[in-house]
């Protein structure tokens, strides 16, 4: 089954019509359509968790709901959906599954259409039990392992004792439900799963990554403890070592799969001296015999395991800035992408004005659009060309020139060039009765003079006005509110009677 379904397009459609774009985005994200989750609509989604206005919950219930349906590729895509979520988008989703009481319970989910079906069945098990333990592991520590500050300032660098005992064992729990998705490289036949095993590859980084600091943190402070906290912490430790042979074959199978070599760090382990020595400690607490060694030798071991773990954590940091430096090149790919498309869409917008922004060009380009008859558009060419080699002649006053009053003119009677009737409605009464009659308002007819006749009108009357050259095209009167000319009055009165004329 390739494409969206009816059944997707529906759900879709319920959505625009309820109004309701997230959950319209959540349903185009899970789609029967078997690829992963499409970018946009992941971006779309996570833009959405950094909005104050957006209903966490009900952002999160729609995707629930997906989980709900019989079909592997929409509860695949779900879960790849709320994964993608809780990793880069805002932390207030992850919150608020972590404080749910459930989740997924897809411990049952069986997908009986086919044969493909039931393989996937069993990788969304997994799946939706890791995105499980990640909410419950966020709940008991109030943060998330795969984002926690590194180094030596890091938040597991720097622990106490009480605190690291119970913090490195909710790591080894989030870590064996990753470990436990358990898939083959030739498993990964569809872009589905593949998009669950990226995503659970990226976190397994990081979280090994804390869990590597973690230990380093509780090897350094390991010969201090107490005898009960020794014993702790060295099952602790045994564990480590089982789950660094067990990230070293999940790193195979991505680097089968085509992951980049640089993607993926180098594991360095601990010499298997540090073992013993931290054996031999534990029984010397308990008053068994031990070994005689000396706190050279022991402090010199503890050095080299120390020295391979900060290794293995200097390969997962290196890996970690290099995925975080590709996305920062891609989002910067995306930016100069978008302001190219902008700026060629700018560039075929069609444009009415000009640089000459004057209301002789704008009436200009305005009367040139509207219809009319040929010899009135060669007229109005011919007064556009008798005007243009004289733009420092005007007739000043008021601040405004009259010729350009006059061309304001000439355009709103231009777009009227045709007969107008002005229906004036009369007054209305109410009638009733049995001679009642209905009756036509009057009307009134106006029909103007040719607009030829008033084109020649204007221009003999505005070429014969006296005019006033200024050296400076921009120049204007020192007091544009001052008395005004005899000259200026005979030319508004001239221009009244022609008005009147018409």
């Amino acid at each position: 089954m390739s494409g969206q379904s009816i059944t997707d397009r529906i759900t879709a459609a319920q959505h625009s019509v309820t109004g309701s774009a997230v959950s319209k985005i959540v349903c185009k994200a899970t789609t029967h359509e078997i690829m992963g989750p499409k970018k946009k609509h992941l971006d779309y989604l996570i833009h959405c968790t950094n909005e104050m206005n957006v209903n966490i919950p009900q952002l999160a219930d729609s995707l629930f709901e997906r989980t709900t349906s019989t079909s592997w590729v929409v509860v695949f895509k779900s879960l790849i959906t709320t994964h993608h979520l809780m990793v880069y988008g805002n932390e207030r989703f992850i919150q608020y599954l972590a404080s749910r009481n459930t989740l997924f319970n897809l411990s049952n989910f069986l997908d009986k259409s086919g044969l493909q079906g039931y393989d996937m069945s069993t990788f969304i098990r997994r799946y939706s039990r890791y995105l499980n333990e990640k909410a419950v592991s966020y709940r008991q520590v109030a943060f998330d392992f795969t984002k926690v500050k590194r180094g030596v300032d890091g938040v597991m660098r720097t622990m106490n004792t009480e605190k690291l005992l119970k913090t490195i064992p909710i790591i080894q729990n989030q870590m064996d439900a990753l470990l436990d998705f358990n898939v083959n490289a030739n498993e990964l036949t569809n872009g589905v799963i593949n998009a669950a095993f990226m995503l659970l590859f990226k976190d397994s980084i990081r979280l090994f990554a804390a869990y590597n600091e973690g230990i380093i943190n509780l090897l350094e402070k390991y010969f201090d403890m107490k005898k009960v906290q020794c014993k702790e912490g060295l099952d602790i430790y045994k564990k480590f070592l089982t789950r660094m042979t067990r990230i070293s074959e999940f790193l195979k199978v991505a680097e089968q799969v085509g992951i980049d070599r640089g993607d993926i760090p180098d594991l360095s382990q601990a010499p298997s001296s540090l073992l013993d020595a931290l054996e031999q400690h534990l029984a010397s607490l308990e008053g068994k015999k031990v070994k005689d060694s000396t706190a050279a030798s022991r402090a010199s071991t503890l050095s080299n395991a120390v020295s391979s773990l900060a290794n293995t954590g200097m390969s997962f940091t290196k890996v970690d800035e290099r995925e975080k430096q590709a996305a920062l090149e891609e989002e910067q790919a995306r930016l100069k992408a978008l302001k190219e498309q902008r700026l060629k869409e700018l560039s075929k917008r069609p444009s009415f004005a000009t640089t000459d922004t004057s209301p002789v060009s704008t009436t200009a380009a305005c009367i040139s659009t509207a219809p009319m008859e040929s010899d009135l558009f060669d007229l109005q060419t011919n007064f556009q060309s008798s005007m243009q080699p004289r733009p420092s002649v005007a007739t000043a006053w008021g601040g405004e020139t009259l010729l350009n009053t006059y061309s304001g003119l000439v355009l709103i009677l231009a777009c009227f060039h045709s007969d107008i009737h002005w229906n004036q409605p009369g007054e209305r009464k109410l009638t009733g009765g049995m001679n009642w009659q209905p009756k036509t308002a009057p009307s009134t007819t106006w029909n103007p003079v040719s607009m030829v006749q008033l084109y020649f009108i204007l221009i003999k009357f505005m070429m014969t006005q006296p005019t006033m050259m200024y050296t400076q095209p921009v120049m204007r009167p020192s007091n544009p509110f001052g008395s005004v000319s005899s000259a200026q009055v005979q030319s508004l009165q001239t221009f009244m009677y022609v008005m009147l004329f018409l």
